[in-house]
């Protein structure tokens, strides 16, 4: 279409620059921009979904004072609800925002190009990770493998006897490198349940929130890439591209360790003064607690959930699989109740609806990310990398590159230059994966667990904020470090 285009223009393709190009693209099919807009539409929603939860909070109180005029009965003596609030919420929650504007896309391309059309879009992308998510963060988050990455935790920060900050660097620096043997999404969970519980419970201050939870989603990004199947936008290209286990460590691995070892250092250097406040909290949280402790989950208890979860890492692709297993984890549950805490689905689900809806999007912006990637050499793909990212998914822009010839090591006339181009476009991916809650997949999840400790809920502008400086790091150690 786009050659054809460019014929009837009378310039050679060959010939045209990258504005031409994405010009050609725009005109063949209107549907190419309109779709964009729609993309970046819901990107500034996720900027505006605090003024949406402030109205729907403004609206609950509205309505808590018409309930106390309001004597009306209704079914099973239950409060009428909000209409207003619970829209108005629903529009300020990140997770369901792209899943909101994927009802306006599918309208404009049942229009453009009828119902079957769009039917068949949907059937051609692939889901599965949105399904993995979901599953994967329902087993993470259970009461016995919280217990036990707990407990391994404990034994790291024994060594700084269990302080705040003991707690906040033993988190920091192991979940995310676990990330390469449990899949990134299973590593955020129990990452996001462990800082809740052994750092955000303490109220530390909004900048140290962010940083926090920026550093958090740098080093999941990066840290997932010790091996070639754990992190999404590795693994959209490990099979293509022939890397392995070997590859990752000596290309990717170790730089990663150094990036995430220095970034964390440098901020528990700067925030060292605040880890004093917090331990005071602790000590006095922990003095004044009296109810009696829980009986603790039994070792095969555990063992089973532990098999759980790696049962549904092993058959991440195929969906079949691990979606019969999670039916048999739910009914092992409920045979354990009483070592249990309820499975919250909300949470998971909503990862999962904001996964599909970004999949959904991400599918119809090759038109223009393609000739992008395409027309960058080393450094300068390195860096467009990493910005786009910051709007995309980054498992979405390397799999994109996969599908640039220029990038095939078989195909291209020079191999090792297109070889440094794969590590450029993916080292680029995975650095800019903290900078949004959309740049990695991993990070709905985060968001989801925590930010319950954040007023008005994260903001992506001071989330950005706080991932800068880890992002820079990471620069330095994919780019700089000798290769």
């Amino acid at each position: 279409m786009e050659a054809k285009r460019a014929a009837e223009l009378g310039v050679d393709r060959e010939e045209l620059g990258i504005i031409e190009i994405l010009k050609v693209r725009a005109a063949a099919d209107p549907l190419n921009w309109i779709a964009t807009l729609l993309f970046f539409g819901a990107i500034a929603h996720t900027f505006a979904a605090g003024s949406f939860m402030k109205i729907a909070h403004r609206a609950e109180h509205e309505h808590e004072e018409f309930l106390m005029q309001n004597q009306r009965k209704y079914i099973q003596n239950k409060d009428p609800v909000s209409f207003k609030a619970t829209l108005f919420h629903f529009l300020g929650e990140i997770e369901a925002i792209f899943g909101i504007w994927v009802v306006p896309l599918l309208g404009l391309i049942t229009i453009q190009y009828g119902w079957d059309y769009t039917t068949h879009y949907i059937d051609t992308r692939n889901y599965v990770e949105p399904m993995f998510v979901v599953i994967i963060m329902a087993i993470a988050s259970s009461r016995p493998v919280v217990a036990f990455a707990e407990s391994a935790l404990s034994s790291v920060a024994k060594i700084g006897k269990r302080t705040p900050a003991a707690w906040w660097l033993s988190i920091l620096v192991i979940a995310p490198l676990l990330g390469s043997f449990i899949t990134e999404p299973a590593a955020m969970t129990i990452a996001a349940l462990l800082l809740g519980h052994q750092f955000y419970r303490y109220n530390p201050t909004p900048t140290f929130k962010y940083a926090t939870l920026g550093l958090l989603f740098v080093n999941i990004s990066v840290g997932g890439t010790l091996t070639h199947f754990a992190a999404p936008p590795v693994l959209m290209v490990a099979t293509k591209w022939e890397w392995n286990m070997p590859f990752m460590f000596t290309h990717f691995g170790w730089r990663a360790i150094i990036g995430i070892l220095v970034a964390t250092a440098v901020y528990f250097f700067v925030f060292r003064k605040n880890f004093a406040k917090l331990k005071e909290k602790a000590d006095l949280i922990a003095a004044e607690a009296t109810q009696e402790k829980e009986e603790p989950a039994p070792a095969w208890i555990i063992s089973v959930h532990l098999m759980f979860l790696a049962w549904t890492v092993f058959t991440l692709h195929h969906p079949a699989l691990f979606i019969g297993g999670f039916l048999v984890f739910i009914a092992f549950t409920f045979a354990t109740d009483h070592h249990q805490y309820a499975i919250s689905l909300k949470g998971p689900l909503l990862v999962g609806f904001f996964l599909a809806g970004l999949v959904t999007h991400g599918g119809l912006q090759g038109w223009w990310i393609a000739p992008v990637l395409s027309m960058l050499g080393e450094i300068p793909l390195f860096i467009g990398s990493t910005l786009l990212t910051a709007f995309n998914d980054n498992a979405a822009i390397t799999f994109l590159a996969s599908q640039v010839p220029a990038f095939d090591h078989k195909l291209a006339a020079d191999a090792e230059y297109a070889k440094a181009l794969q590590y450029a476009v993916v080292a680029g991916a995975v650095t800019g994966g903290g900078l949004t809650v959309i740049a990695n997949a991993p990070n709905p999840a985060g968001q989801s667990i925590l930010s319950k400790y954040f007023e008005g809920g994260v903001s992506p502008l001071k989330l950005l904020l706080g991932a800068l400086f880890p992002t820079s790091i990471m620069i330095v150690v994919f780019m700089l470090l000798p290769h």
